[in-house]
């Protein structure tokens, strides 16, 4: 499948797709023309990265999962787990100096208009 047809399919754009294959989330292969051409499976694939970015993950920390994730539940090591843990710890330091900025800019308000 072309490019075209993977970004309807996915609903991701032409251009986003260029750019997971320049950082090595998917993989292309070139035709005679030297078109882009996608296996059936990077659909799944593209999906697959959608619902990590959504996730809050960066481009290299996916690169690092994929192949895990892609492998069969069985041969899934610990290093996933450990992967996912350590991300589930940096979202939620993040969360907790989101909810401090909340808190001091909320108290800054509430003296605004006194």
């Amino acid at each position: 499948m072309r490019i075209g047809e993977l970004a309807d399919a996915t609903g991701v754009s032409a251009r986003s797709l260029r750019y997971y294959e320049q950082e090595g989330l998917i993989e292309a292969h070139r035709d005679g023309r030297g078109w882009r051409c996608f296996d059936a499976e990077a659909v799944d694939r593209v999906i697959l990265i959608q619902h990590l970015f959504a996730a809050g993950l960066s481009s290299s920390v996916i690169v690092e999962l994929l192949p895990c994730l892609a492998a069969p539940p069985e041969e899934r090591t610990s290093e996933l787990a450990d992967r996912l843990d350590a991300e589930i710890r940096r979202l939620e330091h993040e969360r907790r100096h989101l909810d401090h900025e909340l808190g001091v800019l909320t108290e800054l308000r509430r003296e605004a208009v006194v």
